[in-house]
């Protein structure tokens, strides 16, 4: 689909407009404080993530009644001694209430570490990115759980590994990388602690949370706490886990199939399938973001116009590519965000893992019968897979865009309504078994990524558009680096693994030698120039950082790195 045709596209699918998850009066009023502090600091430090993060000294009407009373000038700001005053008078530093844990499990060098990685220099690299797990592993400090109602961070019972920087709260999505990484590590208890916290999140919720916010109650992330868990089970066999989660996975799966994430498509002979999309619970701003959203909209006519926007910037945050011209209909326009009008590709393929994971862990558990019915859930998806988004001349899966302005009735499927533009999310499916382990498929796959120009020379690009946003061109992404290869190499096809390697190889080094120049592993990099970091986005590149530091172990632990091979650029 062209970028005009996605502009002329009708509006996205949407149901009750008024569908939101209630803020919390801490939240909104650390909202007030974030916009006080960029009216009185400006923009050009500023963060708007560390005021909604800040735990409170007193209580909130203490607090609030403080606030109020100081002398604003006409735009809102305050002369910045004294904002910094009120804010280191009633508040603690954020982040201050998540506190260090030292991982009982850690130990400097596993036995049985990466024994493919022959090269001396490579090693000790290898060493300090393990060693990274103890300086991001925290916990919810006890304060947490006595006072609730001065933090937007929410209690946990377990230990976490962080993302790292400004993102100082255990992420969903980006915990199955961290687990791939600590399970290389051999870190078994901290890697089964992460999943416990998920799992209590959708006791308490009904799905996992973006993040452990009370601002991301309003939307879940890419849902892989299924292979998780399966991960787990096949490095450890703790069958006791698998029968914990399933009753969890099953009601995340329900929440994924709730009627404001499923779509129905009639194919091009007439069949009927069911398909999911991201749809955040929330028409206001996001908090952690409050006032760049805001700005956006202010461009916007009207309060349901700016409402539209609102969700459409939370559900692309649920995606989590937060964000990227994928999600735009206008590719130059910002405001344009539709990823409620999007059927993803991604998301999809992250659901038949989910439903096959299910099955597998029923089996296992001696549920048969539910085994059978996710198996029949995930064949129903693959035939969805080969009718809605495969594209056969691309060789690619195309996301699809909703015609209709309603979610009642079923999309008919129109073949110019694929998305034609590539991202690399077009190949994600490859990392699910029913399409890894069809040979034809693979070949197909292979050329088409061979020759689609997302391969650079420090890794698999994004998107092709440079954008200025994070999740285009020229970023890389450690979890799209990982899921591709993977992908190719389970296919047993000999070309496959050559192109696996020689990805790994690249991404690996731009790894390597971005840490020589920085001393930090990073959130993204820039895969135009090898050991460059990444850019654009609504906040500073950050370091740290978890899905980097478990793609780069995991993928030393599948192709090792030998002792006669330079790593430089």
């Amino acid at each position: 689909m062209s970028a005009s045709r996605i502009a002329g596209s009708s509006h996205a699918c949407s149901l009750d407009p008024n569908l939101v998850k209630p803020s919390t009066p801490l939240v909104s009023f650390l909202e007030r404080v974030q916009e006080t502090a960029l009216a009185t600091l400006g923009n050009s430090t500023f963060d708007p993530k560390t005021y909604v993060d800040l735990p409170l000294k007193f209580n909130l009407t203490e607090t609030e009644q403080a606030f109020n009373k100081l002398a604003r000038s006409a735009n809102g700001s305050l002369p910045a001694n004294v904002l910094n005053g009120f804010i280191e008078r009633y508040f603690d530093g954020a982040g201050d209430d998540v506190v260090y844990h030292e991982p009982e499990d850690y130990v400097e060098e596993p036995e049985g570490f990466l024994p493919k990685v022959e090269h001396p220099e490579v090693r000790a690299w290898a060493l300090k990115v393990h060693s990274l797990w103890k300086n991001l592993s925290r916990r919810v400090s006890s304060g947490v759980k006595s006072h609730p109602h001065l933090h937007t961070l929410l209690p946990l019972p377990a230990s976490f590994v962080i993302p790292g920087s400004r993102f100082r709260e255990v992420y969903y999505w980006d915990s199955y990388w961290v687990i791939r990484g600590l399970l290389v590590s051999k870190m078994y208890k901290t890697a089964t602690a992460i999943v416990t916290n998920l799992i209590s999140l959708i006791e308490e919720y009904g799905f996992v949370l973006n993040g452990a916010r009370a601002y991301y109650t309003n939307r879940s992330q890419p849902p892989l706490l299924s292979s998780m868990i399966y991960e787990i089970y096949n490095s450890t066999g703790d069958i006791e886990l698998v029968k914990r989660s399933l009753p969890a996975l099953r009601k995340e799966y329900e929440f994924w199939n709730s009627d404001i994430h499923r779509v129905t498509i009639v194919d091009a002979q007439g069949c009927t399938h069911t398909l999911n999309r991201y749809y955040a619970m929330w028409n206001k701003p996001r908090p952690e973001s409050s006032v760049n959203d805001k700005a956006f909209a202010s461009k916007l006519l009207n309060v349901s116009k700016k409402q539209h926007f609102y969700r459409e910037v939370a559900s692309a945050a649920e995606s989590g590519w937060d964000f990227s011209t994928r999600w735009m209909r206008d590719p130059s326009d910002f405001t344009t965000l539709a990823t409620t009008a999007v059927i993803p590709v991604d998301l999809n393929a992250y659901i038949l893992g989910m439903e096959l994971n299910i099955a597998f862990f029923a089996e296992v558990t001696g549920d048969n019968s539910t085994a059978q019915h996710f198996l029949q859930l995930a064949d129903h998806r693959k035939k969805a897979f080969n009718s809605v988004f495969w594209n056969i001349n691309m060789k690619q899966w195309l996301d699809y865009w909703f015609t209709s302005s309603t979610c009642q009735e079923a999309q008919v499927w129109d073949a110019h309504q694929q998305n034609h533009n590539v991202f690399a999310s077009n190949f994600v499916p490859l990392w699910m078994e029913p399409f890894y382990s069809d040979s034809s498929v693979v070949g197909n796959v292979i050329g088409s990524l061979k020759t689609s120009g997302l391969l650079r020379v420090a890794g698999i690009a994004t998107s092709l558009k440079n954008s200025g946003q994070q999740w285009d061109f020229p970023n890389g992404w450690a979890p799209l680096q990982h899921m591709i290869v993977e992908g190719l190499v389970k296919s047993g096809l000999k070309e496959g693994a050559s192109l696996a390697e020689e990805i790994a190889r690249r991404w690996i080094t731009t790894n390597y030698i971005a840490f020589k120049k920085s001393g930090f592993m990073h959130e993204k990099y820039n895969v135009e120039n090898c050991g460059d970091f990444g850019g654009g986005g609504e906040y500073v590149p950050q370091t740290g950082f978890g899905w980097s530091n478990g793609v780069v172990l995991t993928l030393l632990e599948e192709f090792g790195w030998p002792r006669d091979q330079n790593i430089n650029c």
